[in-house]
């Protein structure tokens, strides 16, 4: 386990760790609770897991890695829920397909919220015995991976309600741009040199932070401000999404398979631009940054304005330069191991290793992301036509 996180023991004794799990449990339990008891099984496209999915999901993680192993008086509450509510761990056993979480009108919303009381008792029941430094280690993976289904339960809460014909609010306070952008064509320098790249600071990481290595970069310029709306309706309307040139050849195919004309939201009224929101269908704010578009459309933006997206190495060297947690930030770099990663042992070994194939890395956090969880060395992925993240991007003068 010394391997998969890093944590720092000495400041974060038993009683923190008992209150940051209280909190990140009631946390998401009050992410639902704007929602109608039908909102929670919807499951539109199979990227989009339903909220009561992800309510039992980050429940029997819990269950499974921490009291099943070292609670020998645990009961589980439904010996089915395992292969319910596993996701993608192979070697933990069997479960619901992906496409079919949306099919499970039982267990009940009710049920799954017993469940999640349930577990979350039995977790400060051991958390009050003598907690060992293993379990310590998981209780603090389990906090952050519940603290990154809270984000995925606010986009994937968005894509529920943004399909659905009347195009209902979530939440008609929630303001999904607190940070407008001013002006534009604002570039920081960054001189050649190596640079030393990956987590080396105190406290909590994934493993796929690890691995500090040193790379070498040119010098470049990086803007300081996202791309905005009105920067990327000027591509529109110079017929971006028209120009074949712009884009790879798998986007090209996936713009035209799609019929893609626009970012995810967009819908174009009375010849004037509007965007879904968690508050609501609004007109697009001007100076908000863009966001929900694919790294497709990002590399084509990119291309039409005659500049390029950073690699993930030249955003973490400059992002003390520049502001940065609104939009998760496309870009040009694979999603590959650093330099000597090792997965971890067993189940957990599972978290991120076996992805690091056909994706692109996203840097920085957003509005969705939760405290507590986004730091400089933090590596999101995605697949690249895949857009209904809080994503935009930043580009590098060319």
């Amino acid at each position: 386990m010394s391997v998969y996180i890093k944590l720092v023991y000495t400041f974060f004794m038993n009683i923190d760790l008992q209150a940051f799990f209280k909190e990140t449990r009631l946390k998401t339990e009050k992410i639902c609770e704007p929602l109608a008891v039908e909102d929670y099984v919807v499951q539109p496209i199979v990227d989009v897991s339903p909220p009561k999915w992800h309510l039992g999901h980050t429940t029997w993680f819990f269950e499974e890695f921490i009291l099943v192993k070292y609670d020998e008086n645990y009961k589980r509450f439904h010996e089915e829920y395992a292969f319910v509510f596993n996701s993608y761990y192979e070697s933990v056993g069997k479960r619901v397909i992906r496409t079919n979480r949306g099919n499970l009108s039982r267990p009940t919303v009710d049920e799954i919220y017993r469940y999640r009381h349930y577990v979350t008792e039995a977790v400060l029941r051991v958390l009050q015995k003598n907690t060992t430094e293993e379990i310590a280690q998981l209780l603090e993976i389990g906090i952050h991976h519940e603290k990154q289904h809270q984000e995925l339960l606010l986009t994937d809460i968005k894509y529920i309600l943004g399909n659905n014909p009347l195009l209902p609010a979530y939440k008609t306070s929630f303001n999904e741009n607190p940070k407008l952008i001013s002006k534009t064509n604002d570039y920081v320098n960054v001189e050649e040199g190596i640079y030393e790249i990956g987590h080396r600071e105190e406290g909590f990481c994934y493993d796929n932070e690890l691995g500090l290595h040193k790379v070498y970069v040119d010098s470049y310029q990086i803007a300081k401000d996202l791309v905005s709306n009105k920067e990327y309706i000027a591509f529109i309307e110079d017929k971006g999404y028209q120009q074949t040139l712009l884009w790879h050849a798998e986007a090209w195919d996936w713009i035209q398979k799609n019929k893609i004309e626009s970012p995810l939201y967009w819908h174009k009224i009375d010849d004037e631009w509007h965007q879904y929101t968690l508050a609501g269908l609004q007109k697009i704010n001007l100076q908000a940054p863009v966001t929900h578009i694919s790294y497709f459309e990002a590399f084509a933006f990119a291309e039409w304005s005659g500049n390029r997206l950073p690699t993930e190495f030249e955003w973490e060297i400059a992002q003390e330069k520049f502001e940065w947690g609104d939009r998760w930030e496309w870009t040009e770099s694979a999603y590959l191991p650093y330099p000597n990663y090792k997965k971890a042992p067993g189940a957990l070994g599972e978290y991120n290793g076996k992805f690091m194939v056909n994706q692109k890395v996203l840097r920085g956090g957003s509005i969705a992301t939760p405290s507590n969880h986004t730091r400089p060395t933090y590596r999101n992925f995605f697949h690249p036509q895949l857009r209904w993240q809080f994503t935009g991007l930043r580009l590098v003068k060319v």
